[in-house]
C-alpha cells in the first residue's frame, strides 16, 4: 500500500523537527525558574524531568526531552484531528507546517513549563471526541490535575454546551470550572494596572505579528457570521478572558496561549475559503500575505534553531531572547576543568542553575560577575565573541573570607 505523499512529507518533517529540537535542547542551559521546578517543587513537571534525567542522565537534552515528546505528540494528534477538516490535503499540510513553525509552540516544546502539556491534552480531548462522537469526561477530570489553565477550557465547553444545548456537558464543565477555582484559585490581587497592550505584544511574539492580527480577524469574522466549532469556542474564550483580565493586571500568558495556538486549522480554513472564492486575478493580496507570513515564520524558526550566532550581531548579550537559557552550562564546564566542583556564588540564581550541572554550594571558592583584577577571570565565548565574564577567588575555609595574596 502506497503512503500518500502528504503523509510521507509530514512524517519526514516531523522526524527532522524532532532532531532539530534535540539540537537546540543541547545548546540551552537550565534557567533559574526551571531549576526551581527541578529541585524545589513536587509537581507533574518535576516528576517528568526527574524521571527522564534519571534514565538519560542529568543533562539538558534529558531535561527537555519530555516536552519535546509532548510536542511531537501534539503535532501528530493535530494531523490526525484535521484529516477531514479541510477540502484539500494541501490545506491540512499547510496548517500543520504553520503550527510547527509558530515561535510560541517551539518555545513550549523546549521549556520546562506546562504549556505543551496543555496543548497536548486539549488536542487529545478534541481528537477522542471526534473519533468516538461522545464526550470523554474522564479526560476532562484528569486535566483538572495537570494544570490550572484548563479552567479556560472548562469555560469554553460551558459556552459551547449552552449553544448546543448539551445539559450534561454544561453541568460537568461548570462543576469542573468551580473545582479548578477552588483548588488553584484566581490571582486578582495587586494594584490595578492595565497590561492590555503588553498582552497584545506577547501574543504577537507567540504567533508572529502578522499572523496574530489575522487570528484576531478570524476570531471576529467567525463570531459575526461564521461556523463556530469547538476550535473557535476554546480559542475565542481564551482570547477574550486574557484581554479582559489584562485590563486590570498582568496575566500569566502560559494560562491562555496554549488554547490560542490550536486555532491554526481554523485560520487556515478561513483563509483558503477566502482565497478560493476569488477569481485568480484578485488573489494577489492573498498570495502576498501567505508568502510574507510564511517567510517570517521560517526566518523566526531558523533564528530559534541557530540562536547562538545571534550574539554576533548584538551589541549587548543581555538583549538576546534566550540569554537566560545560556552560559550556565559553559560556566560549569569551565569550573570543572579547573577541578572546582563546589563554589559560592554572589548570584543566588546562578548558584541554583549551576547545581543542575553538579556544581554545588561550597566554601572553597567564590564566584562573582563584578570585575576584580585580583580575582581569576573566566570568560564565556560563543563563536569567538565574549558573552560574559566571571571572576573566582579562593576562600578561607574557616572564615569564608577571601584569602589575601
Amino acid at each position: 500500500m502506497q503512503i500518500p505523499r502528504y503523509n510521507l512529507a509530514f512524517f519526514f518533517l516531523l522526524v527532522i523537527d524532532f532532531f532539530l529540537l534535540l539540537f537546540v535542547s543541547d545548546s540551552f542551559s537550565i534557567s533559574y525558574k526551571e531549576s526551581l521546578i527541578y529541585f524545589e517543587q513536587n509537581n507533574l513537571l518535576s516528576l517528568l524531568t526527574h524521571f527522564f534525567t534519571s534514565v538519560f542522565g542529568q543533562n539538558d537534552i534529558a531535561l527537555r526531552l519530555p516536552f519535546v515528546l509532548f510536542y511531537i505528540g501534539s503535532v501528530f494528534i493535530l494531523y490526525l484531528l484535521t484529516d477531514d477538516y479541510f477540502k484539500k490535503q494541501s490545506d491540512r499540510f499547510a496548517s500543520i507546517i504553520i503550527f510547527m513553525l509558530l515561535p510560541g509552540v517551539n518555545s513550549a516544546a523546549l521549556l520546562v513549563n506546562p504549556a505543551i502539556l496543555v496543548i497536548f491534552f486539549t488536542l487529545l480531548y478534541l481528537y477522542l471526541r471526534k473519533i468516538t462522537q461522545k464526550e470523554h469526561y474522564w479526560l476532562l477530570f484528569l486535566c483538572l490535575f495537570i494544570d490550572n489553565s484548563f479552567a479556560i477550557m472548562y469555560l469554553a465547553l460551558f459556552f459551547y454546551s449552552l449553544r448546543k444545548r448539551n445539559n450534561t456537558l454544561l453541568i460537568i464543565s461548570l462543576l469542573l470550572f468551580g473545582i479548578s477555582m477552588q483548588i488553584y484559585g484566581f490571582d486578582s490581587g495587586g494594584r490595578p494596572k492595565g497590561y492590555f497592550l503588553d498582552t497584545f505584544g506577547i501574543y504577537a511574539s507567540i504567533f508572529s505579528p502578522i499572523i496574530f492580527f489575522y487570528f484576531f480577524y478570524a476570531m471576529y469574522r467567525i463570531a459575526i457570521k461564521g461556523e463556530k466549532d469547538l476550535f473557535w469556542y476554546i480559542s475565542f474564550t481564551a482570547l477574550v478572558f486574557s484581554l479582559l483580565f489584562s485590563l486590570r493586571q498582568k496575566i500569566y500568558i502560559e494560562d491562555f496561549a496554549p488554547f490560542i495556538v490550536i486555532s491554526i486549522p481554523l485560520m487556515v480554513k478561513l483563509f483558503m475559503h477566502s482565497f478560493r472564492i476569488r477569481l485568480p486575478q484578485f488573489r494577489k493580496k492573498h498570495y502576498a500575505f501567505a508568502v510574507f507570513s510564511l517567510s517570517i515564520l521560517i526566518v523566526n524558526f531558523i533564528i530559534f534553531i541557530a540562536n547562538k550566532p545571534l550574539y554576533l550581531v548584538l551589541d549587548r548579550p543581555q538583549k538576546h531572547f534566550a540569554n537566560k537559557y545560556h552560559i550556565a552550562k559553559e560556566l560549569a564546564s569551565e569550573l570543572k576543568q579547573k577541578n572546582i566542583n563546589e563554589i559560592l556564588c554572589k548570584n543566588n540564581k546562578l548558584q541554583e542553575r549551576l547545581r543542575f550541572y553538579n556544581i554545588t554550594r561550597g566554601k572553597d571558592f567564590y564566584l562573582t560577575d563584578y570585575k576584580n583584577k585580583e580575582y581569576e577571570n573566566i570568560s564565556i565565548y560563543y563563536y569567538d565573541k565574549k558573552i560574559k565574564d566571571f571572576y573566582i577567588v579562593k576562600l578561607n575555609k574557616e572564615s569564608g573570607k577571601v584569602l589575601q595574596n
